[in-house]
């Protein structure tokens, strides 16, 4: 079967409600905590795609059973002394960096040896700003050239650390935060704005955390060694899932599209609030607290008349996953959009910033990119009508899933490879286009 998509037409005209699949954060987080809880978990909703299947895989191999039921998923966890190894394993994280991060925290107080390994994108990713700080944990931790692979061989002997996240990674203030879970004593993080899933989830497990927010900084005190009992969780929906059909219907013909049930946490709504400045009409509704996520449907419309932005750093770190299709808006904008200090893009899956320059210039936007700024000349008249090829992203799911939502919104003739990318995050992205009429071969 080939790898490749064809888009030859574009989107036409809709009026839909849909859902998308489980955020793909928190199913993560979820699978880890219920791994390191006492008793069984039951998670509802959880997102079955690459990187929450290879995090499933990954407790497997650490001695924790889980099994799928109809509409969830079980797991058997021993507390956060639980995990068994035998005398060196190695966990594959495949292409996540969340888990192959946060699974680091939990391995501080393992027995024996072991081993974290990604594929070719995940391994060209820095893991010092996780290692170093773990170390001071009191555990070993080996690198070559603050790569993976990464071996890790932990003690019983963890001491409590003073941590200062300066990033706003909420990869590195998770991992921090689980290590701390085994550490007798109390941790204190500082931690850069960034999103805030594992609090929450900390919070609603009534595990010893306390939170006080700052200006930048989010103060974090962990007590360690205190065991909880297996829970249960419903998943809401992805918005960075959401965010291409935010996209193609805002820039699509005449269209109105209603998602529901999707987490709107205040650290992930970047892309509403940008967008929303661009002079879209996108209208959150039915909202309600779960567990201290906030969730909401979300509804959008077609816009004609998206003026540019000038958009303020303090959005990066909460649209940090959807400015390539915010990219796109850019593209169709009146004026010239300038974005500040992306150079996070640079250090995801691929080198989104550079990729996007690419992509905008191959379909005759003009870019102008200065260090991590950029700046994007919106054309609102922009049509396309040639022929197309999207290729060499390093299967990079979220350039192909924008290069369809362009391909489809834009127009032209798309040939756009590695349609497996879309299993990473999102693996009913082409059943739920579809269902909007899109055509994709």
């Amino acid at each position: 079967m080939t790898n490749i998509v064809t888009i030859k037409n574009r989107i036409k005209k809709f009026n839909k409600t849909i859902e998308v699949t489980g955020d793909k954060s928190i199913s993560i987080r979820c699978v880890l905590l219920a791994s390191q809880a006492i008793g069984k978990s039951k998670i509802y909703n959880l997102l079955e795609s690459d990187d929450v299947i290879s995090s499933l895989k990954s407790i497997k191999k650490l001695g924790i059973k889980y099994k799928k039921r109809n509409n969830y998923h079980e797991i058997y966890g021993y507390g956060l002394n639980g995990y068994n190894t035998k005398k060196k394993v190695t966990i594959d994280a495949g292409n996540s960096g969340t888990l192959a991060r946060l699974i680091c925290g939990l391995l501080v107080n393992s027995k024996n040896e072991v081993t974290i390994i990604g594929d070719k994108s995940l391994s060209n990713r820095d893991f010092s700003r996780i290692t170093d700080p773990l170390k001071n944990f009191g555990v070993k931790i080996k690198s070559k050239n603050k790569f993976l692979p990464v071996k890790i061989i932990g003690t019983e002997f963890l001491r409590p650390v003073n941590y200062v996240e300066k990033i706003g990674s909420a990869q590195c203030k998770s991992a921090i935060m689980l290590a701390a879970l085994k550490a007798p004593g109390i941790t204190n993080i500082k931690a850069k704005k960034s999103r805030n899933h594992s609090e929450l989830l900390f919070k609603s497990l009534k595990l010893p955390i306390t939170v006080k927010k700052k200006k930048e900084f989010d103060y974090i005190q962990i007590r360690g060694n205190k065991d909880f009992d297996g829970f249960n969780y419903s998943v809401p929906g992805d918005i960075s899932s959401c965010s291409f059909f935010l996209v193609l219907t805002l820039l699509g013909n005449n269209s109105n599209l209603v998602i529901r049930n999707v987490n709107i946490n205040h650290t992930r709504t970047g892309i509403i609030t940008i967008l929303n400045k661009m002079n879209a009409n996108i209208i959150l509704q039915n909202k309600k607290i779960y567990k201290g996520e906030l969730i909401s449907d979300i509804s959008v419309k077609s816009k004609s008349n998206l003026k540019a932005i000038n958009c303020p750093k303090s959005l990066n770190s909460s649209a940090i996953d959807e400015f390539l299709v915010i990219f796109l808006v850019a593209a169709k904008a009146e004026g010239v959009s300038k974005f500040y200090n992306l150079k996070e893009l640079n250090k995801k899956e691929s080198p989104r910033l550079n990729i996007a320059v690419n992509f905008l210039k191959k379909i005759g936007i003009k870019v102008n990119k200065k260090k991590n700024n950029i700046e994007i000349h919106g054309n609102p008249k922009l049509s396309l009508s040639g022929n197309f090829k999207v290729k060499n992203f390093s299967k990079d799911h979220r350039v192909f899933m924008m290069s369809c939502v362009a391909a489809l919104v834009f127009g032209g003739n798309w040939k756009i490879y590695d349609k497996d990318s879309t299993n990473t995050s999102f693996p009913n992205f082409f059943k739920l286009i579809k269902s909007l009429g899109g055509k994709i071969n």
